[in-house]
């Protein structure tokens, strides 16, 4: 079956997955900063072991920016750190954490050729801005997708609050529009429509990818090269447990309103996640600006679901 409409993609394929036993399992973590206590957590210096991700043969990981992301130099003295944590259904560690991102990329998963509808979703996993929970929130979603003959596209990106980051909120922006135009540019090579890429994000990559939908026209950096000049606009965004249009414990929201051009926006939440329950408070928001917009909670479901084994 191809699927034509950009949003009915998303909707078509999360409700297909949040209604199956295996996307109800405990969440795997808690991704709100508000709520994230990382300071006894210790990583180790990367690389990961090869069983904790994806085999490259299969799914290539590019670079971003081949020679380097703009400001990643601010940071060259760290490389990339991990940690392992065990999902509820698992009994030993079979979940990847990773952080200290500096060379932002993206791993790709390409559906077969019989089943490839033309669209494609750049997956942001989530982790406070401080790590990227890459397993749940990331590879496993880019694998179902791909399995449903949709391109997918797992986001590493650079994390503003971690301890000691140099980077902020604007270098994590420039990644995701960067990611956008990579896919874009390379739509032919990969069999996507490029008016039909969207985006996808849990928790804090949720906030990004929202982010992402009311900026997609600010350069946050020069242009450097072809890739530069394309449309930083996603087709499509899926917004999961995490949303920049409202603040936790009295935060201010990271968007100042909503633009009547936001993408159409799929919103999905657990009953039992405090940061869902302002979700009707955002779909109206949407709907008032006359952005075509879908609403989805769960009861009984916390925060960090993810996809569970």
């Amino acid at each position: 079956m191809r699927i034509r409409q950009p949003i009915g993609t998303v909707v078509f394929l999360t409700l297909l997955c949040v209604t199956s036993s295996s996307c109800f399992a405990q969440p795997a973590h808690s991704a709100q900063p508000a709520t994230e206590n990382t300071g006894a957590i210790s990583y180790k210096p990367g690389p990961p072991p090869s069983e904790f991700v994806p085999d490259p043969k299969d799914y290539p990981t590019i670079l971003l920016w081949p020679n380097g992301a703009p400001g990643s130099e601010k940071d060259k003295s760290h490389g990339e750190v991990y940690r392992t944590a065990r999902s509820s259904a698992s009994y030993t560690d079979d979940i990847l954490v990773v952080s200290q991102v500096n060379s932002p990329s993206l791993t790709v998963f390409l559906p077969p050729k019989k089943i490839a509808t033309g669209t494609a979703v750049i997956v942001a996993p989530g982790g406070g801005f401080r790590e990227l929970w890459i397993t749940v929130e990331g590879y496993r979603v880019a694998d179902w997708l791909s399995q449903q003959g949709i391109a997918a596209f797992v986001l590493k990106y650079r994390l503003p609050r971690e301890t000691g980051s140099p980077y902020t909120m604007n270098d994590a922006l420039a990644d995701m529009q960067r990611a956008i135009r990579t896919v874009k540019s390379r739509a032919a090579e990969w069999g996507i429509d490029p008016s039909h890429v969207g985006i996808m994000g849990f928790s804090a990559g949720s906030i990004l990818a929202g982010i992402a939908g009311q900026h997609f026209d600010e350069r946050v950096n020069p242009p450097v090269d072809a890739i530069d000049q394309l449309s930083a606009r996603p087709a499509f965004e899926a917004l999961i447990y995490g949303t920049p249009f409202t603040g936790m414990r009295g935060a201010k929201p990271l968007v100042a309103g909503v633009r009547k051009d936001t993408p159409p926006t799929f919103l999905l939440g657990g009953g039992n996640d405090p940061i869902s329950a302002r979700y009707p408070e955002v779909y109206q928001m949407l709907k008032d600006a006359g952005v075509p917009v879908e609403l989805h909670i769960y009861d009984g479901i916390g925060h960090g679901f993810g996809i569970q084994p």
